[in-house]
């Protein structure tokens, strides 16, 4: 451990104290996640700079830790390759995709109900605290469903890191990583790959899960979309 802190980069770095920050700060000021974690964009509560600063939001604890052990663990290298302005942009970047994916999953499951992505015009400002408007005759499951999408903010950097996760499976394929569940080393080009596939199953489940999943597979795709856009000759 000592050896992953002695080779930090500047970048991440500087992330990981950004991150570890603004954690504790919303911790103390507990209305933080609200005024900082992003909305959908025809929520009230939605501002525009919550755009970036969603990623530097977490739910909890472990949350955060994985994220930033994942940080932690393959961003210096990347970030040698890439350089750090690079870097930034790709983190970033990254961190956008995942979440135009889950607009664009959330505006889907708005229309899907009202048969519009701007759902708001037809309830009442209210039902954001289970009072729905009788403007529109949905059933119960429909209304937590918007009430879900409308009133509850996306937080986390996870999808910057899937993006940092697709991109050292890129450039070191053949490398070997554990998977905490399974005792073996298994290659980079099969590992990665394997948890962006789990969470393509899970986003399309009827898990009932609270984390977007498909906003980590967001923030893969666009890594790799920006890897192929840069140049950037993939591994063997």
């Amino acid at each position: 451990m000592n050896n992953l802190f002695s080779n930090l980069t500047p970048v991440v770095k500087n992330l990981l104290i950004i991150n570890v920050l603004c954690f504790i700060g919303s911790a103390i000021f507990t209305q933080s996640t609200h005024f900082f974690g992003i909305y959908y964009p025809d929520s009230p509560f939605f501002h525009v700079w919550q755009v970036v600063t969603y990623m530097f939001m977490h739910g909890g604890f472990s949350h955060i830790f994985f994220n930033m052990f994942s940080l932690l663990m393959f961003g210096p290298i990347i970030e040698q390759i890439l350089g750090q302005k690079r870097f930034l942009n790709f983190y970033l970047i990254s961190g956008l995709g995942a979440l135009v994916l889950q607009y664009g999953v959330q505006a889907w499951e708005v229309h899907q109900i009202t048969g519009t992505v701007r759902a708001l015009q037809f309830l009442d400002f209210n039902m954001l605290t289970n009072q729905v408007s009788t403007n529109l005759n949905i059933s119960r499951a429909d209304f937590n469903t918007l009430t879900s999408i409308y009133g509850t903010p996306l937080v986390g950097a996870s999808g910057a890191i899937y993006g940092l996760l697709l991109a050292f499976a890129y450039l070191f394929p053949n490398m070997s990583l554990y998977l905490f569940f399974i005792p073996v080393p298994i290659k980079a080009k099969f590992f990665i790959p394997i948890l962006i596939l789990i969470e393509i199953y899970l986003g399309f489940s009827n898990s009932g899960s609270s984390i977007a999943h498909l906003a980590h597979v967001g923030g893969a795709l666009f890594g790799y979309l920006l890897l192929k856009m840069w140049g950037i000759r993939k591994g063997i």
